[in-house]
């Protein structure tokens, strides 16, 4: 029996940078972003590809150009905001094509001032829509982890490494992660600017 595959379908960001509560719809997989220099383009991509495709934060792995000059928390919290703490989110919807069947993976940051930031994850598998069946904000507050662990039970993920492992298992089905983490690398390399003058 041929299974249809799994299309990007959906992008979210929860109180996310200078994002509230917004959402970004794929057509067929496809989305095309246009804009002014400055205007949020890439921060929006580089949320999306490779961060939740793997959970991987580094901060070198957000630029296309591998500066280590932000970190994920700082979309959160920066030197512009009275904020001490903030806590948000970023999901990506899948669905089957010629089919009512979706999943959704994502992560939750939560920043605080001169601390350590805090992540965790989760990969939605029982058909559940974030903003249709459950929500990651209630009464304009960000869910807290142990608030949506309450949701999603053990569908959320403590390790990076245990979330991409679950990602590759439920959407892409490489042998091993170590085999999915080459083609997210693939993906990193492709992406850099001026790829040609330093492609080998």
């Amino acid at each position: 029996m041929n299974v249809s595959q799994w299309h990007m379908h959906r992008l979210g960001l929860v109180d996310f940078w200078c994002y509230d509560n917004d959402e970004f719809y794929f057509n067929q997989g496809h989305m095309l972003l246009r804009g002014s220099n400055g205007s949020g383009k890439s921060v929006t991509m580089q949320s999306m590809i490779p961060l939740l495709l793997d959970g991987n934060r580094s901060s070198e792995r957000l630029d296309p150009f591998g500066s280590r000059a932000r970190t994920l928390d700082t979309y959160l919290i920066d030197e512009n905001t009275d904020r001490d703490e903030r806590i948000g989110y970023l999901y990506l919807e899948f669905k089957r094509a010629q089919s009512d069947l979706y999943l959704t993976i994502g992560m939750g940051i939560r920043a605080r001032r001169n601390k350590h930031f805090e992540t965790w994850y989760f990969v939605v598998e029982d058909n559940r829509r974030v903003g249709i069946d459950f929500t990651l904000m209630e009464h304009h507050l960000t869910l807290t982890k142990k608030q949506l662990v309450n949701v999603l039970g053990n569908q959320v993920i403590d390790s990076q490494r245990d979330y991409m492992r679950k990602v590759n298992d439920v959407l892409f089905g490489f042998e091993n992660v170590e085999d999915y983490k080459d083609a997210i690398d693939l993906l990193l390399q492709l992406r850099s600017p001026k790829l040609s003058n330093s492609l080998s």
